[in-house]
């Protein structure tokens, strides 16, 4: 008998891009796709999509895996843990932070972190690279060399005692990542306005978990925008706002694009589908929800709706942060803490894609493009993910195939190691059935089938989004500035 084609064929589905939607049959050889079609040849496996959505596997480019935080604690998932978590929810691409502290060599940290991905992931991943010791080694010797091996994005904190850069340290690593060719993403709060708030609420006897979202005063976010879109502009560094939460913030990233300043921007899905009244629970049950930046109102919600269409914000990471709910997580100063000794953080990965699908596809808000494109194709795009974000020929087969109307009541059942869900209760429509990761089944009914260590490391080309305008702002540009070059 003749050799099948294909060594999958998924049959009779509708498939959605970011541009399109069509009914096809999808061919896959040697892990990629090699053809989009009606009535193609049998292949050696055929997956049956009649009825069901056939979409890129999810592209999650804000995810804390086995990683460290500022006040010591690790997070709750390793490698194992995360990625099987993110593969049921039909993510197949994921980026993590490489994240040094204080003191630490940014080289060692990038190796010794690959290393845990590498016995670990499941699914196909890329780093971060987060600067914390912003020394002269790391700014002019490793960051550069880490970037042009193909570590495409550096994360700085304006805020945090333990991690913060100060404005030079900034505008430090924003040279650094112009000259080597990076983009440099930015947890963007004043930390000054935070700690003064913060102290002043605790020291009134307001402890309780709701006031953790006072103690983040939108005022906080939106000053640190300015400042860091200031910086962007002086010194023409392509930037990524990381988790955008406010009606304001999102105003004032669609000024500075509208006025060629090259600003990538993020939100979440919790700060579309949630809002403080979150963390108003008894005792200290609201811990669970406590994220930084916090939720917001219903408001803030709307204008974040209405940025996302407009195009203001092009991804819609998880922020997966995740911190068990006892003595190794939020609870680790006690039973009953004050917000401020309560880890920052909630489980995102494998909630992120069917929340979306629910509130954008089954109840219609922006669609199904839209869809994909903000959870697949411009994430995949905009950190030049290789082979990742899309239905094309030659493209990696990173599938999901959804059932779009099955109904599924969420619970704290998810396959993380966090142990619970933090949109547990709620009932929503669609959901991700079979995964395919490179061509190969990673989850179908139920049931994980990829091995720990299958996933790959992703390194990247400098692409579009981390090439500066060429618009020179007066102080850097010869012409203007009395022939000084500070390039």
């Amino acid at each position: 008998m003749p050799t099948p084609a294909y060594d999958i064929v998924i049959r009779g589905g509708t498939l959605a891009t970011a541009t399109d939607v069509f009914k096809a049959d999808l061919g896959i050889r040697a892990g990629r796709i090699a053809a989009i079609g009606l009535d193609l040849p049998t292949g050696t496996q055929e997956i049956d999509a009649k009825g069901k959505l056939v979409l890129p596997g999810g592209v999650d480019t804000h995810c804390h895996i086995e990683q460290l935080s500022g006040s010591g604690l690790m997070s709750a998932d390793n490698f194992e843990t995360a990625t099987r978590s993110a593969a049921f929810g039909g993510t197949t691409s994921v980026i993590s932070f490489a994240a040094q502290h204080r003191g630490a060599n940014l080289a060692s940290v990038v190796e010794d972190y690959a290393a845990l991905a590498k016995k670990g992931a499941i699914i196909d991943y890329a780093f971060h690279l987060m600067v914390a010791n912003p020394d002269e080694q790391t700014v002019t010797q490793d960051l550069p060399a880490l970037i042009r091996a193909g570590h495409r994005s550096v994360k700085v904190f304006m805020t945090y005692d333990a991690v913060q850069v100060d404005d030079g340290q900034l505008l430090d690593v924003l040279m650094a990542a112009r000259s080597a060719g990076a983009l440099v993403c930015v947890h963007a709060e004043n930390h000054g306005l935070l700690k003064w708030m913060g102290e002043r609420l605790m020291k009134r006897g307001y402890t309780a978990p709701k006031y953790h979202s006072v103690s983040h005063p939108q005022a906080a976010e939106v000053e640190a925008f300015h400042r860091l879109i200031a910086f962007s502009e002086l010194l023409d560094q392509p930037i990524c706002i990381f988790h955008v939460s406010t009606a304001e913030g999102a105003r004032v990233i669609r000024e500075a694009r509208g006025r060629g300043v090259k600003i990538y921007a993020e939100t979440c899905p919790h700060y579309l589908l949630m809002t403080a009244a979150e963390l108003d629970k008894p005792g200290i049950e609201g811990a669970k929800w406590i994220c930084s930046p916090p939720q917001r109102g219903s408001n803030d919600q709307e204008a974040l709706w209405q940025a996302l269409a407009l195009g203001d914000l092009q991804i819609l990471s998880s922020d997966h942060a995740p911190y068990r709910f006892d003595e190794t997580g939020k609870l680790k100063y006690g039973p009953n803490p004050g917000f401020k000794q309560i880890a920052n953080g909630m489980p995102g990965l494998e909630m992120r894609l069917p929340v979306l699908f629910d509130a954008m596809v089954s109840k219609g808000r922006l669609g199904l493009k839209k869809f994909v494109e903000l959870t697949s194709t411009a994430p995949a795009q905009i950190y030049d993910l290789p082979g990742k974000g899309s239905l094309a020929i030659g493209m990696d087969a990173d599938i999901a195939i959804w059932d779009a109307d099955r109904k599924v009541a969420l619970a704290d059942n998810l396959h993380d190691n966090t142990g619970y869900n933090p949109f547990a209760g709620r009932t929503i429509t669609g959901w991700p059935e079979t995964v395919l990761r490179r061509g190969e089944v990673v989850v179908t009914q139920g049931a994980l089938k990829a091995q720990p260590g299958s996933g790959r490391l992703m390194l990247r080309e400098a692409g579009e989004a981390t090439r500066p305008t060429g618009m020179l702002s007066p102080e850097f540009d010869p012409a203007r500035n009395f022939g000084a070059k500070l390039y």
